[in-house]
């Protein structure tokens, strides 16, 4: 099958288009005819030989698949050949075929083509459990999320808006990308190139109450200014560590206001987790795709052979959203 390989670690010149052995469905497993997958953060760190998949899962990049299935595996019920579906994977997205399990699957809405259903996976359903699943959002509260243009912030603003809309949303973004993001239904974006302590106009915004839940992919930069921004009881999830993995923190701080940090990964999760996570968000927020009150936000599609294109657009932060690799 035709795949997106490397040749070693480092640049997007490692990149190429080449000849990989098709995989085949293990119990439990469903192997799906790829038609668009997506470009995410995870695969450049992946690309730069920073963070290999997850033992067993395949080593071409991509987390996300959206296609149809072609072969089913033994014990798997409920899922027919050439059934339209989105899924999780740990890997492999980038090629002809992938294998998925069938309790990660979902089915693709027929308001949904196969560009829009690739976005779904790796950055709504992180979204989604991170801010409602493991934060404890709900209505009437109020959430930082950082890095407003990217797939999991813009996700982030369009679950918050269909599930909790009377939830007030806060978005430190690039200038460049402040108008999009205000478009999309922050209540308060704050330019951080300019206001790298957030805090002050957080709390102006919140009458010194502080918010509810930050989710925070920067890490070690933002640590001091998102405890300050945090009210009492707040929530702090950490998806990401960016700028670093190592900041002071005030313990005296955080336990008088009861405060909390919750580390969270969501690729090298079990897959019975997965599963559950999967079936949450099928249950809750799927519906608003199919009736498009969530629509994914695609910045572009290349084609694969363009892989090495749509990687230099994610390093470049050009993107607002998705950047989507058509496969076939």
């Amino acid at each position: 099958m035709k795949a997106v390989l490397m040749e070693g670690f480092g640049g997007v010149d490692v990149l190429k288009i080449g000849e990989a052995e098709r995989p085949v469905p293990a119990e439990g497993q469903v192997l799906v005819k790829v038609i668009a997958t997506t470009v995410n953060r995870p695969d450049l760190v992946q690309r730069e030989g920073k963070y290999p998949p997850p033992p067993g899962d395949s080593e071409i990049l991509g987390l996300e698949v959206a296609g149809t299935v072609e072969e089913i595996g033994v014990g798997v019920e409920g899922w027919q050949v050439g059934q339209r579906v989105m899924s999780l994977v740990g890997g492999g997205a980038c090629a002809e075929y992938a294998v998925a399990y069938a309790s990660h699957l979902m089915p693709i809405p027929e308001s949904m083509s196969f560009e829009e259903a690739a976005c779904v996976c790796e950055s709504y359903i992180t979204a989604f459990s991170n801010i409602f699943m493991i934060g404890g959002l709900q209505n009437k509260n109020s959430v930082i999320i950082h890095g407003g243009g990217g797939g999991v912030n813009t996700a982030g603003i369009q679950l918050c808006k269909a599930l909790v809309p009377d939830t007030k949303i806060i978005v430190t973004s690039h200038p460049s990308k402040m108008g999009r993001v205000k478009e999309l239904g922050a209540d308060l974006v704050i330019d951080f190139t300019t206001t790298p302590d957030f805090s002050e106009a957080v709390k102006e915004f919140t009458n010194k109450k502080g918010v509810d839940l930050i989710l925070d992919h920067v890490g070690a930069k933002y640590l001091s200014p998102n405890m300050n921004s945090l009210g009492y009881a707040g929530r702090l999830v950490i998806i990401g560590i960016i700028s670093g993995i190592k900041a002071e923190l005030n313990l005296a701080l955080m336990m008088v206001k009861r405060q909390q940090i919750i580390g969270s990964v969501l690729r090298s999760r079990p897959v019975k987790d997965k599963a559950a996570i999967v079936a949450e968000f099928t249950k809750t927020a799927l519906p608003k795709f199919a009736d498009r009150t969530i629509v994914p936000i695609i910045e572009k599609v290349f084609p694969v052979e363009q892989v090495v294109d749509a990687h230099k657009m994610m390093e470049e932060d050009k993107h607002f959203g998705k950047i989507v690799l058509k496969i076939q």
